[in-house]
Formats: structure tokens, C-alpha cells, sequence
């Protein structure tokens, strides 16, 4: 193949209680099976809130089931819980392995790699970092194994949230700490990518679209295909608006697109969940 066709959406929140969500989830199939890519990844947040509603993720799985073409996906923190943090107070629903399992037993892998067209493609569960579980030292060592046997290719970097907002040494407040991959893993995830020609990171998490490049990597941030947030839960750090991220990668090289499909609406929590300004 001499061209690989990637489509990643993002933060899809889907609950059978929320019809506007799986309608803009529709209009996303709908342009997905209009534009036939050879995958799509949902970097996660499949599920609105799977920790206290666990029939979220089993119509998230009923409807990413239903895409036309085949599908990777990873945890957000509404799907398996969020990560501690070094600042700031305890997640009221952190990570575990048991929201972990039911994950596992609904979706399927929560990490994966596999090559095409020239590069390396990684995705791993960000929310597991920090947390000290059995998994997270699992994962990490099975990560330091396949980049290992990367052989010079480029690599490609799927994970829910973003690594940092700037820079890798940005500091954390407990306002923003929850927003990236937390210390001191960070680090040491960035260490580890290091020995490899690390060329994209790929993230969603933060509901706005976002597309910069630090040293020779470039760092994408999907939107949600659901829903955007108010500026009293977050503060303007990219472009506010629902959509997905189109990739075209060759050998050494790859291109990107910004999408917003068509019919797909700029839907707002406050007004989705009933709050008044």
C-alpha cells in the first residue's frame, strides 16, 4: 500500500439518553462512509460517563460497531476513570483496573501497534498512567519492547490526552494538570519515544482542535465529534468546534486535513445537560 487513509475521531460521549450526541455521531459514519479511509481511531472518551453508566460503552461499542470501515480504540477518563495528578486533588473517579476490565471486556485492547505503509503506528491507555496499578508497569514495558523493534520507521502516537500544552516541562497547575499526560510519567514517556523518529502525537481529550509542532514532532489535538465545552470549564486554548482529523500517510511523509462533517453541530454541554448561564 502506498498510502495509508486514517480518520481519528475523538471524545464521542455517547449515552442512549443523549440524542444529540448520536446524532452528530451519525453525520460523522455518514462522512465516513462517504470518504471510505482504511481505518479510523477513536482516541477516546467513548462512552459519556461508562464509571457510573456502563450501558454508555455498550452502545458506544453498538455504534462504532456499525462503521463502514474498521476501528482501533483507546480509554478516555470517561471510559475507565482519570489519572492522579502530582497537583491538585484526587480524581472523583480515578482509574483502576476493575473500570479497566470492563473496558477490556466491552471494547477490546486498551494498547495496540502495527505497521503500515512505512511507519509505526502506537496507541496506549494515557489514563492508566500515574496510577501505580499493575497495568500501567505492564504497559510501559511492553511499550519499551516494541519500540524497540521499530527498525528506523517513523512513528505515529495515539492517546487521549495530549502530552502538554507548549512544552514538555510546562507547569502544572491543578487547573490543567488533568488536561495532559501527568509528571512525572510524562517524562518518562517522553524519554522513552526519544530513541525513535517520534513524528506525530495524536490526542483528544480537551474538546478543542489544535495543531502545532514542537521540535520535529507535531502534535494534533482531535475536537469531539460530540460536543464543546463552556468557558466556565475551559478557557479558549484552541479552536472550539466539533469535527475529526483526516490523515493521509506515505512512506516518510504524511498529510492532514481538519474536518467538520457535514450536518455535525456545534452542540454545548451547558445546553446539553439543561444548565442555565
Amino acid at each position: 500500500m502506498s498510502e495509508f487513509r486514517l480518520t481519528q475521531i475523538s471524545d464521542t460521549h455517547l449515552a442512549r439518553r443523549l440524542q444529540k450526541l448520536t446524532d452528530n455521531f451519525h453525520r460523522v459514519s455518514e462522512h465516513i462512509d462517504a470518504t471510505r479511509p482504511d481505518l479510523v481511531i477513536n482516541t477516546g472518551d467513548l462512552a459519556f460517563d461508562a464509571p457510573t453508566s456502563p450501558d454508555d460503552l455498550n452502545f458506544a461499542k453498538e455504534l462504532h460497531n456499525a462503521l463502514p470501515v474498521p476501528c482501533r480504540h483507546l480509554p478516555g477518563n470517561h471510559d475507565v476513570g482519570d489519572n492522579p495528578t502530582a497537583v491538585g486533588t484526587p480524581p472523583s473517579q480515578p482509574a483502576t483496573e476493575q473500570e479497566r476490565q470492563k473496558y477490556l471486556s466491552v471494547i477490546g485492547e486498551d494498547r495496540w501497534r502495527f505497521d503500515e505503509t512505512g511507519w509505526c503506528f502506537i496507541g496506549l491507555n494515557s489514563l492508566i498512567m500515574n496510577t501505580g496499578i499493575e497495568s500501567e508497569a505492564e504497559q510501559f514495558d511492553w511499550l519499551t519492547s516494541e519500540l524497540a523493534r521499530v527498525n528506523g520507521q517513523p512513528v505515529a502516537l495515539f492517546l487521549h490526552k495530549p502530552l502538554f500544552l507548549n512544552a514538555p516541562d510546562d507547569l502544572e497547575t491543578a487547573e490543567t494538570a488533568i488536561r495532559y499526560v501527568p509528571q512525572p510519567q510524562r517524562k518518562d514517556l517522553i524519554e522513552l519515544f526519544s530513541a525513535v523518529d517520534l513524528r506525530l502525537v495524536a490526542s483528544g481529550h480537551v474538546h478543542q482542535r489544535r495543531d502545532f509542532t514542537y521540535r520535529h514532532t507535531r502534535h494534533l489535538w482531535a475536537p469531539s465529534t460530540g460536543f464543546i465545552l463552556p468557558e466556565r470549564i475551559q478557557p479558549v486554548i484552541g479552536a472550539k468546534e466539533v469535527g475529526l482529523v483526516e490523515y493521509r500517510f506515505q512512506p516518510d511523509a504524511f498529510e492532514v486535513r481538519h474536518v467538520k462533517a457535514p450536518g455535525q453541530t456545534d452542540v454545548d454541554l451547558d445546553s446539553l445537560i439543561g444548565r442555565k448561564s
